[in-house]
């Protein structure tokens, strides 16, 4: 399928070629010609899957830019993917002749600024953090009763952080008949009622991602068993040699604690989470994609809601307890076919949750800091994984080695790992065997087609 098969507006296929996009994603094949067509749709699929064009590019392309009124109304949980979002309508937006106006809404902004705007011209795309939004719609400046679409962004996130209730009562203010579009890695239980009281029939489209981590990211596994967490953080950063790294921390207080601990060892260090004001987030933002800090530690916040180019280095301090959360922190890196190391540091009583995150498909290499150097270490499910070879062996083989002996012959255990070798080497010669008469079987058959 290419983007042609949905016959947008010329200018849309601009923008397309302007940015290089040839081959719409899965999620894009799916639901473009659903949004289309008018459906009110619950997209579910993880960050990188092409999620914003595709609700983007069909609604875009049906504003009327003669009308000034509003047409798009989009929440997103935090400033930052907020942001995100209004530039990427922005890009669309130059394209369009007549002009089409997308404004961006978000706290920490100024406000007095966005109610004298709106008072000469209403904007026909609206982006903004749900706060921001219900208070220029309350202040009656922000006149959304004309959008024939509404879309919520990360909904999961927006219900994590409190913000679903602003989202409700904008809701409420838009009109009956609406297009609603809510986008969300999970749909956890308390985010039920919500789709159920404005979403009727809703179709569910799921996207699985193909890779769950990119193939250009190694993951590592360290102990912290005996040791000083921090310690161990500081170590890894100043012997792995990141070009830029995060450390994320499941709480703010303990991204506080992670962030002194490093700063007392002289390390720059930036620090993100929700107590930092958002001017001070931006300049700090700026900082590190100017590469003035080396080293971010960051809640959750920032590993969906924050698009930090050029990270190498990934630090899971602590496991986090939502897993979808795992998979958006190490996503931070091996970005643009760059190679990435995510590092997760565990304790002996996480297995579970170690087992866990391998269920989704990542392999753990495990690793240790031995004399001032990053080491490949022992599989901690060796034992498992020697019992199990032990099952794999011949009955005979098993018995000889369980055969208990009160006084062992000299040459005993020579004698046994002699018939262990010799019954593995049957076994490689017959699978060998086996695999000749295969491929010649399958030689002839192709012959004779």
């Amino acid at each position: 399928m290419t983007f042609e098969t949905f016959a947008f507006q010329p200018f849309i296929y601009e923008v397309l070629n302007n940015k290089g996009f040839k081959q719409p994603t899965e999620v894009q094949q799916k639901m473009i010609p659903l949004i289309q067509k008018g459906h009110s749709v619950i997209g579910q699929s993880q960050t990188g899957s092409g999620k914003t064009h595709t609700f983007l590019l069909p609604l875009m392309d049906k504003i009327d830019p003669t009308k000034d009124q509003v047409q798009i109304v989009i929440t997103a949980p935090s400033r930052e993917l907020a942001t995100q979002i209004y530039q990427a309508a922005k890009q669309i937006a130059d394209f369009s002749n007549p002009e089409m106006r997308v404004a961006n809404f978000v706290g920490g902004t100024d406000k007095q600024r966005q109610l004298n705007r709106l008072k000469n011209q209403q904007p026909h795309l609206v982006v903004g953090t749900p706060g921001r939004i219900l208070d220029l719609i309350n202040e009656q400046a922000l006149k959304v009763h004309t959008a024939f679409a509404f879309i919520v962004d990360e909904a999961d996130m927006t219900l994590d952080l409190g913000f679903l209730k602003e989202v409700d009562q904008i809701a409420s203010r838009l009109p009956e008949k609406l297009q609603m579009l809510v986008f969300s890695a999970t749909i956890p239980e308390k985010l039920r009622p919500f789709l159920k009281k404005y979403l009727e029939n809703p179709i569910i489209t799921e996207i699985q991602p193909k890779l769950v981590i990119s193939e250009n990211i190694e993951n590592w596994l360290v102990s912290t068993k005996g040791k000083n967490t921090n310690q161990l953080i500081y170590q890894l950063l100043t012997v792995g040699h990141p070009y830029l790294a995060i450390v994320f921390a499941n709480t703010k207080a303990r991204v506080d604690e992670i962030a002194s601990y490093l700063v007392d060892k002289d390390l720059k260090v930036a620090k993100i989470h929700g107590d930092i004001t958002p001017r001070e987030r931006k300049r700090i933002m700026r900082q590190v994609q100017n590469l003035e800090f080396q080293y971010v530690v960051a809640t959750d916040l920032a590993a969906r809601g924050i698009d930090i180019e050029g990270v190498s280095h990934v630090i899971n301090a602590e496991i986090p307890d939502d897993l979808d959360f795992f998979i958006h922190r190490v996503g931070r890196t091996g970005r643009n076919n760059l190679n990435g190391t995510a590092i997760t540091l565990y304790e002996p009583s996480q297995e579970q949750a170690i087992a866990d995150i391998e269920k989704l498909g990542v392999v753990f290499e495990p690793r240790e800091i031995k004399n001032g150097e990053i080491v490949t270490t022992y599989d901690r499910n060796r034992r498992q994984k020697r019992e199990k070879s032990r099952e794999e062996l011949d009955p005979k083989m098993l018995a000889m080695i369980n055969k208990k002996k009160k006084t062992v012959k000299p040459g005993y255990k020579k004698k046994m790992q002699w018939e262990i070798d010799k019954n593995n080497k049957a076994k490689r010669k017959l699978e060998r065997r086996q695999t000749t008469r295969t491929a010649r079987k399958n030689k002839k058959n192709s012959n004779k087609a």
